[in-house]
């Protein structure tokens, strides 16, 4: 059985991001994009203020697939995380929830397993 369409863009997107390939990454996801991250209180809102913010960080984040779900508006991405930050790493599991329109990510939603060690780790 072959795979949603949906999920392949979320794949593709995310296979993009963890090879440092924004430029693909970009041409996946919407100019208006909505970019909920966990501990954060307000989303990242275009395409410009999320590319922006990727290449401000003093960490690595490395995220391994567990599953994914996918129907013809949404994908969920259940996945095993690990943070990296000034030689610390933190494990987590995360589900990502991504609204998909005409082949492009217009916004993402992150949940995790402990919300609050993640928003500490990272600030």
């Amino acid at each position: 059985m072959s795979e949603h369409p949906n999920a392949s863009v979320v794949r593709r997107a995310m296979e993009a991001v963890a090879s440092g390939d924004l430029d693909t990454a970009a041409s996946l996801v919407s100019p208006e994009i909505v970019w909920h991250e966990i501990g954060r209180a307000e989303p990242r809102r275009g395409i410009e203020e999320l590319r922006a913010s990727m290449g401000n960080v003093d960490y690595t984040i490395e995220g391994k697939p567990h599953d994914v779900l996918a129907t013809d508006d949404h994908v969920v991405m259940l996945l095993d995380a690990t943070g990296t930050r000034g030689g610390r790493t933190l494990d987590y599991h995360v589900a990502e929830v991504y609204h998909v329109k005409d082949g492009k990510i217009t916004e993402r939603w992150a949940v995790s397993d402990d919300t609050a060690r993640i928003a500490e780790f990272f600030a």
